[in-house]
């Protein structure tokens, strides 16, 4: 990371370019010869008495006492994915949200708030894209009030690490007490390479509902009530697949959801049973259901995946899938 101009290390950034990205330089530990600098990249979300606070593209937000930097420059926005389809956040906040519909939703400006009875995070956290119409604060005990009213916990759901997502919404968060819980990638790839992979599929079974057997594999939730469906089944067009295994129960090996949506498909609850891992179900069940999505027109796959999975990871990465952005749920405190 350079930062020299003829040779000196310079500080060019001031209080206005709040909410730039920025590269900086400060001194770690005491001061003087042979110190230690530590050098962090993210979105300037605020400058006041004294201190610089830095959301970074994994969503960490960062405070630098002024005193202690040595350099410091704006930088362009996150350089474009080499691979993969090309998208606006905006557009694949939308669409990732339309996998994941809640059973209840209310607008708040420009914010969704959204609530399923506790079924994953992401069917009942607000959707913050835009201006909510009041006041931070204002709008922070709204949301409060309505997940309370519900008798579930309050999160707003954000964004970092692309054009136009939301490091200074994460940096008010913090300010005003929540703290971030679960963060996760959204990842893209091109679909044809997913269903074009060289997987006997003829065991995967493909469905339009989530039925008592695919959902005996799934293990997000204690008991499939009526929330629990609609939120599965909610989407333009939405498929399942199921791998039969040899459980007496009838409990099958591997299963996963797609959501297929325009140019977009989406991948999810791909799980499988410990007992048949490394057997290449998981790639098959994606493989199957890329061909149905395919045959309905998608030419674009997404997916996410939480920063700790890495096995998980490492599977999408071996399918051609790269990061967009990620996401995180902050709650309050």
């Amino acid at each position: 990371m350079e930062f020299t101009m003829g040779g000196r290390l310079e500080v060019r950034i001031t209080p206005a370019d709040v909410g730039k990205r920025v590269s900086v330089r400060r001194v770690a530990g005491p001061a003087g010869e042979g110190s230690k600098f530590t050098d962090t990249v993210g979105v300037l979300t605020s400058w006041d008495d004294g201190v610089l606070s830095v959301t970074t593209k994994s969503g960490e937000g960062v405070r630098i006492p002024e005193s202690s930097l040595v350099a410091g420059k704006v930088v362009p926005p996150a350089p474009a994915r080499r691979r993969g389809p090309a998208a606006s956040f905006g557009e694949l906040a939308l669409t990732t949200a339309r996998a994941w519909q809640p059973v209840e939703s209310e607008p708040l400006g420009d914010w969704r708030l959204r609530a399923a009875g506790g079924f994953t995070r992401r069917a009942n956290s607000v959707l913050p894209l835009g201006d909510p119409g009041l006041p931070l604060g204002e709008a922070l005990d709204t949301v409060r009030r309505w997940y309370g009213e519900r008798g579930l916990p309050a999160y707003v759901q954000t964004a970092t690490g692309a054009e136009g997502t939301q490091e200074r919404l994460c940096a008010d968060l913090e300010e005003h007490g929540w703290r971030r819980e679960v963060t996760a990638d959204v990842r893209v790839a091109s679909l044809a390479p997913i269903g074009d992979l060289d997987r006997d599929v003829s065991a995967v079974r493909t469905s339009r509902k989530a039925d008592a057997t695919w959902l005996s594999r799934y293990q997000r939730f204690d008991t499939p009530g009526p929330h629990v469906l609609k939120v599965l089944g909610s989407g333009p067009s939405v498929w399942f697949a199921s791998v039969p295994g040899d459980d007496p129960a009838g409990v099958p090996a591997a299963i996963g959801r797609c959501v297929v949506d325009g140019r977009w498909a989406g991948f999810m609850a791909v799980e499988v049973g410990p007992e048949h891992r490394r057997r290449g179900l998981a790639t098959a069940v994606m493989t199957a259901l890329a061909r149905t999505a395919l045959d309905e027109g998608a030419s674009a796959a997404w997916l996410q995946v939480e920063a700790d999975n890495e096995g998980a990871r490492a599977l999408y990465d071996g399918m051609g899938f790269a990061t967009h952005h990620s996401y995180h749920h902050f709650r309050c405190a």
